[in-house]
Formats: structure tokens, sequence, C-alpha cells
């Protein structure tokens, strides 16, 4: 059946859009303390709908991003509030969706789409693959020393959180800059997003909290995190909970985590979304207490591979060539020469074969050519080729995204 898809024109359509999604959560859609918010960063014109007759049945959303890879920045389409209503699944609402999206972020000029998967065997089809892992730490508070004792990196204080934009907002975009799998935050973003703590936002957790890094006269570090406060027979039960803490430099990340570590009258400090390579796996003396989970992180799907390849930076000189097929999005299908000297389709003899979704994986530097080899993801028709490939490829910095968009 042929779908009709087309963008939002209003307020209400984007509410209409984004209830399947809200049904799944047990909601019967955003009320206007939730759609205001929203709307602030989600454009009309970015949210799809599917109409079965005069009803909405499916949505999906795209913010506008500026996303971090690599070597510099690219724009991108955040994908969000993607649902379909349990009475239209597998009747190809999706797949509409995701075809009309797709057609919208390449003729935006947006030659990477990412997302967060609700599930893991939903986005593959699309294109996307795996692209970083993240996770998540559940430490007592009486096990989180240090492996050595952390000297003083500047003074912390708690602000409102009326008054955090200023401080916190510059310590993201130090590290963001930097940091594959980040995106731009907008004044608007902080104020509907990141700094809101709106109720249904707690989850009957307690009130979003604010602590700020200072040293030589500017903020270095800051941390979001909630207080669940509990107790049994007199103990201390309760959890920090970490909605996000990050620094500029290490001594500041280390300073601003010994701040959340310590925090009084909590049993344990709790946090997820970390990325792999995080400072906090070896700055405390147990590591083990620390009873890391990993879980997969961001899914990235390279609209259109000559862009999106040409925009991130390669770790060596020297170049390789890879047959891409892409049945979803076939202007991307071909072979592509991928190196320091530049991206171009070529008609030189493949030395790697992969479907698109390799490319996904290994663009921000979170998995590598060897991994998907070892998956049997990708097909080395050159020996050494993977090893090339992955010297191309290297990235210092694991990617990370703190917010599930």
């Amino acid at each position: 059946m042929d779908w009709k898809v087309r963008v939002c024109a209003s307020v209400e359509e984007v509410r209409a859009a984004v209830s399947p999604i809200w049904h799944y959560f047990g909601r019967t859609g955003p009320n206007e303390n939730q759609i205001a918010p929203l709307t602030r960063v989600l454009p009309t014109e970015r949210v799809h709908a599917v109409w079965d007759d005069d009803r909405v049945v499916g949505g999906a959303g795209a913010f506008p991003f500026t996303l971090t890879v690599p070597g510099g920045r690219v724009r991108a389409a955040g994908v969000t509030v993607v649902g379909v209503l349990p009475t239209h699944r597998r009747r190809g609402v999706l797949r509409s969706m995701m075809r009309a999206q797709l057609d919208a972020c390449r003729e935006r000029g947006e030659s990477v789409a990412y997302l967060w998967a609700t599930e893991d065997t939903i986005y593959g089809r699309f294109g996307y693959g795996v692209a970083s892992y993240s996770i998540e730490v559940d430490i007592p508070r009486e096990r989180s020393a240090y492996y050595t004792p952390a000297a003083s990196a500047g003074h912390t204080r708690l602000v409102p959180l009326g008054e955090a934009e200023p401080l916190v907002a510059p310590v993201w975009e130090r590290v963001a800059a930097v940091t594959p799998g980040m995106f731009a935050r907008s004044s608007a973003w902080w104020q509907a997003r990141a700094l809101a703590d709106p109720d249904w936002r707690r989850r009957g957790g307690g009130d979003l909290q604010c602590a700020v890094l200072e040293a030589g006269g500017r903020s270095t570090a800051y941390a979001l995190y909630r207080i669940n406060a509990g107790a049994d027979r007199g103990v201390q039960v309760g959890s920090l909970d970490v909605v996000e803490a990050m620094g500029d430099a290490p001594e500041a990340t280390r300073a601003i985590w010994r701040f959340l570590l310590d925090v009084d009258l909590t049993a344990r400090t709790r946090a997820s979304l970390l990325p792999v390579d995080h400072p906090l796996l070896l700055l405390v003396a147990e590591p083990r207490r620390l009873r890391a989970n990993v879980r997969d992180g961001l899914w990235v799907r390279l609209v259109d591979v000559g862009a999106a390849l040409s925009a991130r930076s390669y770790a060596v000189p020297g170049s390789v060539v890879i047959e891409v097929v892409d049945e979803f999005c076939p202007w991307n299908h071909g072979r592509w020469r991928v190196g320091a000297d530049g991206v171009a389709r070529t008609s030189e003899p493949p030395e790697l074969a992969c479907d698109v979704t390799a490319l996904g994986s290994v663009y921000l530097g979170g998995l590598t050519w060897a991994q998907l080899g070892k998956s049997l993801r990708v097909a080395e028709l050159r020996p050494g080729a993977l090893t090339r490939a992955d010297a191309l490829f290297r990235s210092a910095t694991a990617p990370w995204c703190p917010e599930i968009f």
C-alpha cells in the first residue's frame, strides 16, 4: 500500500505525528507542556506524518544538528520521535517515513543521519549501522576512591538552572568541538531540553541540580544530576543519578566526578551514556565496582556517501577503494576511493566490499574495519586493505553523545 506521507504544517499536526511513539511510553500523546518545548527545537517542517484517511498513524522527526566527526563538523539530521501505531504495524508505514525522511535530508544537504535506536533490529534495513557503544555504571559510594588522590582543580558551586547556561554551554562546546558524535547546542536547546526540569521528566526522581567547577576565572566542568533519596531503617539507600557531566580537560573531568562521588546521604552514584574511553574507568581504584555495562549507542546512516566521507579527516596518507552496496539510497551505490587526498567515485578494482551500514559503523571512529571483517560485515578483496582502512579511519577519541535525543 502506498501511504500518504507529508511534512507537518502546524503544531497540532506535530502533536499527532509524535503521538504514536508516545503510545509505546504508555501515554496518549504529548500535552501542551510537552509539545511546546519540543517544537522550540524541532521545526514543524522537519516532522513527517503518515496519514490513513484523516488520521495520523505514524510520525518521524529530524533535528537540524551540526555533528562533530573526526577532524570536522557536518550538517546532520538527528532522527527522533519515530513511531507507528500498533494498528498499522508491518504494513510499510515505517518504510514510507524513512523514504521521505532520507530524501528530505538529501535535498537539504544533510549528508548524515543518526539516532538512538529503541530496538536494535529496526534501522539496519534502512542503512543505519551501529556507530558507538555506551557504558552505564553503578558504583557504591564507599568503593569510589580514586587510584591516586585527586588534587584540587578549582572550586565547585551549585548553580540555579535559570543561571546555568552561560556557565555550562561553553564547556559543552569545547568538549563537543573535539568529540565525534556530539552536536552543537543552541540556546533554545539548553532552555527547552538540557536545563528544563518539568515534573514529567523526573519520573519520580529528585529535582535537576547543576554543579559548576570554576578555575582561572572561568567554568571548566559541570554536572547535571538528580538525587533520589531513600533510607532503610536509618541506612541510606538512595542514589545520585548523573544526567551529564564533563570537563574540558582531564583535571576538570576528574574533579567534577570526585564531587559527584562524594555527595553525602547517598549510597551509590549511577550514570549512563558514558563513552567507552571515559576516564572514570581508570580513575577509580576498583574498576570492577563500577559494575559497568555496555550497550549500543549511536546509529549512523550516510545519506550522501561522498559528501559525508569528505567531511571527516583521515589519520594517515594513502587511500582505499570501497565497493558500497546501498539498496535503500541507490545514489550511493558504487566504488569510492577514500583517503586523505579526497573522496571520489572510481572505476578502479575494489579492495573492500560492504553494505552502507558498515560505513555508518566506522564513520565516527567507534568501530574498526577489522571488527567488521571478523564479523563478516565487510569483504577484504585485497590483502592488507582492512589494516590500511583502519589506519585511515582511526580516531583518537571514542564517539560520545551524552544525551538521547
